[in-house]
């Protein structure tokens, strides 16, 4: 139904080659080695834990585990644990020596999963790297990693001379704050939970900027906890009262609302600065309480005017609705005074512009949607993300729009600024051509050497790209080579060279260098260069396995084209199918993979559990069933039930209605024929067999999975579903995103149709689109894989469709993961989660 930050930043020392560029002494383990380790069965939870006979004559088999697949899950298990042990390639920094030095130094996050601590351990490996030739580079590696642990963020200054760490407490502790020089700790403060909570690390609202002299940190944080009642003995006590006065108690309070799934009981997020000097914090004043804010930056400073903070700010008006993952909510772009800056100079105009009551400026009050704020390197212009296409229309994503603000010459914001559209939305790409931006995060210095080129990473139907984007005339060039169907991500910039990863469905992530090899004056070219590298290394067992696979990215020619009410709609889609390499009698299994959504896509890029099934010897079929011509995250068919009509001129408006009406509700028979069709499409090419298919998907594509299974009861040999959507009728007084079930139900319409108390006809709608409605009709095995703290698609969605297929007498298997959310990615849940999905397979479709 989410967005990486990457840094690139240069240093005013020489750096030693092969030693880390901060010292390790940050952490409390000095040089820890990425360490592989053997997992023993009995760490595992219940339903995985190999019971040993010992001398007893009866073997007790674990709750969970059918006795008859119990050596499958011991040979699954350890081939899992491979490939869960690989490691990923996070983020990126650049450091560049003192003027006269030669070549760059690079420190690299890295982490990987600690199954036995239930969590993901991060390191740091740092190499010194020189650019001996256009056609050569070396990466020279530090020996080891060094772990970072207990650490939630870490952002280099803009020099290199500077590194804070912050390490955010588990319970009511102060969150710690570190300043580090390149041989030492300089600073370290103790942030009480008085002053603010946790620093938000979760890449939405999070924001952390240094200022230009690197004497003052703009952040996000929780806000304090607001005082809540005192009882006694006497009944409530007014005054202040300590926490853990003797014969007292705090009571609750009123009910805070959060920002739904991932946020549970997490604090407004506000704003703040910290001195390094001294280490005071002061919260920034003049921004209302109905914003949350997050993403913030400063503003170039002006000589003889206070400095400005720009930030986003989200609207709690009139609710909070969920926003992981979903766009489609409201914000812009504000400016607001910064603490620890006083004016030097009166201002030249009166506070005609602002907001009477304070500093604050809304920059971007004519557009609906404003995100991922940069200003260019001399400050000329302020650039940003809009997806004023999701926030218009209630899709939770769609295409984005790019756009620049002139920054005054003054310094001072204005909330009539000029809005030019660098990138607008495209509706219907032509064949091959650029089909619109999708970007899920910006570096923190996406800049080439010219100052107006931005480098950046986005979709591109089935792919993710490398492009370069001319903010001052629009024009978007493709940068990665464009011809493997791998995708591609920008980590950091080495000057105008570029520092990526690389990975196909059957490849692991490769680093790639991109060295400039042309530069006009209105274009680059890049030339790719292989960087040898001791992240990500696996076992012999996981090359052989790989390298026995195959995949390609399919066109799937749409059956019906009468139905068709647009050119693009008639264009075919995309599916990603991995297979063997080695020529069989006889078709593998297949599996039919399902993204969420349904506003998204599955890249062509590495999944280690996508990698496990296929190499238990399954085909897969990822369909993109809504990749249809709009790019990556519509297919035209999706794109008009939601939003055709916010795209129109007002002249075409009623046609736009008419065909809007004519799409109304089919989501379910739509998407359901798109992944039939990709299936007879694989069928007909003699690459499945029709006994041997099963079906996977999460989310929206456990709404779809149990569609399929309903609506085409003999097609699948067996089905998992995580967290799947089974009954928007119920799902709507439940979830974090009740509006979701709206727009699903109602298509173009769902957004002013939404409501908080739904009628007995709307309830009634949406249970007729829902899954269970052909329930009577499913008897293929189902697998429920469910988190139970999911706000999203609460437990019971799943749980009560389960139960009504085991009362009709259907096989299910049912697991709840107590402690997950709607992602169910916590590493014992995931491992356990996809371990289930390759033993369920076994059982029903070998």
């Amino acid at each position: 139904m989410a967005r990486l930050r990457m840094i690139t930043i240069a240093s005013d020392r020489r750096v030693t080659p092969l030693l880390p560029r901060f010292p390790p002494s940050f952490s409390p383990r000095r040089f820890t080695p990425l360490r592989l380790f053997s997992l023993s069965n009995r760490s595992l939870s219940a339903s995985l834990v190999m019971a040993s006979c010992g001398s007893s004559s009866t073997k007790e088999v674990p709750l969970g585990i059918d006795p008859a697949m119990e050596e499958t899950y011991l040979s699954q298990s350890k081939l899992l644990k491979e490939f869960t042990s690989i490691a990923s390639i996070d983020k990126a920094w650049i450091f560049k020596p003192d003027s006269g030095g030669k070549g760059s130094q690079a420190m690299f996050s890295i982490s990987q999963t600690n199954l036995l601590a239930n969590k993901r351990r991060k390191q740091i490996l740092s190499a010194h790297i020189s650019k001996e030739t256009d056609h050569s580079v070396n990466f020279q590696w530090a020996p080891f990693p060094v772990e970072m642990t207990g650490v939630s963020i870490m952002v280099p200054s803009a020099s290199g001379s500077k590194l804070l760490v912050i390490r955010n407490s588990d319970n009511e502790s102060p969150t710690q704050f570190e300043i580090w020089s390149p041989s030492q700790l300089e600073k370290e403060f103790h942030v009480p939970q008085s002053v603010h909570g946790s620093v938000y690390s979760d890449g939405w609202f999070e924001g952390i900027s240094w200022n230009s002299d690197e004497t003052l940190i703009a952040y996000v944080a929780e806000e304090p906890s607001p005082s809540k009642p005192t009882f006694g003995g006497s009944g409530y006590k007014n005054g202040d009262s300590a926490d853990k006065e003797s014969g007292t108690w705090k009571g609750q309070g009123e009910w805070e609302e959060d920002w739904g799934e991932t946020y549970f009981g997490k604090r407004q997020p506000a704003l703040f600065v910290i001195n390094i000097e001294s280490g005071e914090v002061r919260a920034v004043e003049g921004i209302s309480k109905s914003l949350s804010v997050g993403q913030v930056i400063w503003a170039p400073l002006a000589e003889g005017l206070s400095q400005y903070l720009v930030f986003v700010g989200w609207t709690s008006e009139p609710r909070k609705l969920g926003i992981k993952y979903c766009y489609n909510r409201s914000c812009a772009l504000y400016a607001v005074r910064a603490p620890f800056s006083e004016s030097k100079a009166k201002e030249l105009q009166p506070k005609s512009n602002v907001n009477e009551d304070s500093d604050l400026v809304n920059l971007t009050p004519s557009i609906s949607s404003a995100f991922f704020p940069r200003f260019s390197p001399d400050g000329k212009f302020l650039v940003f993300l809009s997806a004023k296409s999701s926030v218009d229309s209630g899709a939770h994503s769609a295409t984005d729009s790019f756009h620049r603000i002139d920054w005054p010459t003054d310094g001072k914001p204005c909330p009539s600024a000029n809005i030019v559209d660098v990138i607008p939305v495209v509706m219907c790409a032509e064949d091959g051509c650029f089909p619109g931006l999708y970007c899920s995060s910006f570096l923190s210095n996406p800049w080439l050497s010219d100052g107006c080129t931005m480098i950046l990473s986005s979709v591109w139907h089935s792919t993710q790209v490398i492009l370069s984007v001319d903010v001052l005339s629009g024009s978007v060039s493709h940068v990665n080579p464009n011809d493997s169907g791998f995708s591609w991500n920008v980590l950091t910039l080495d000057g105008d060279n570029i520092v990526a990863v690389c990975s196909s469905p059957v490849d692991i992530p490769e680093i790639k260098y991109g060295c400039l090899a042309e530069k006009t004056t209105t274009s680059y070219s890049w030339s790719w260069l292989d960087v040898s590298s001791p992240i990500g290394r696996y076992s012999e067992k996981i090359r052989s396995l790989l390298s026995s696979l195959q995949f390609s990215i399919m066109k799937i020619p749409v059956k019906d084209v009468s139905n068709c009410l647009t050119k693009g709609s008639c264009e075919p889609f995309e599916a990603i199918f991995v297979s063997s390499n080695k020529k069989n009698d006889t078709c593998d299994p297949l599996i039919v993979v399902l993204h969420g959504g349904p506003h998204s896509v599955s890249l062509s890029s590495f999944s280690k559990n996508l990698a496990f099934l296929s190499s238990l010897g399954y085909n897969l079929l990822i369909v993109n069933y809504s990749v249809r011509n709009l790019a990556s995250f519509f297919s035209v068919s999706l794109f008009t039930m939601v939003e055709l009509g916010n795209f129109f001129p007002e002249a075409h408006w009623d046609l736009v209605r008419k065909h809007c009406n004519l799409f109304q509700g089919k989501l379910g028979p739509r998407d359901v024929n798109d992944v039939l069709t990709a299936i007879d499409h694989v069928i007909g090419m003699g690459l499945c067999d029709p006994s041997k298919i099963a079906v996977v998907g999460g989310s929206h594509g456990g709404f779809l999975t149990s569609h399929l299974i309903g609506q085409a009861p003999d097609k699948f040999a067996v089905a998992a579903l995580r967290n799947p959507v089974c009954n928007l009728a119920l799902m709507v007084g439940t979830s974090d995103i009740p509006d979701w079930c709206f727009v699903e139900a109602y298509g173009s319409q769902g957004k002013t149709s939404f409501t908080e108390t739904p009628s007995s006809e709307q309830l009634t709608l949406l249970h007729s689109k829902s899954p269970v409605s052909h329930i009577h009709k499913v008897k293929t095995p189902a697998l429920f894989l469910l988190g139970a703290q999911d706000l999203r698609v609460p437990v019971s969605n799943g749980l009560h469709y389960a139960k009504a297929l085991k009362e009709k007498g259907v096989e299910v298997k049912i697991i709840v993961f107590p402690n997950d959310v709607h992602a169910i990615e916590r590493p014992q849940s995931d491992f356990e989660s996809f371990l289930n999905i390759g033993v369920w397979f076994k059982k029903y479709c070998n």
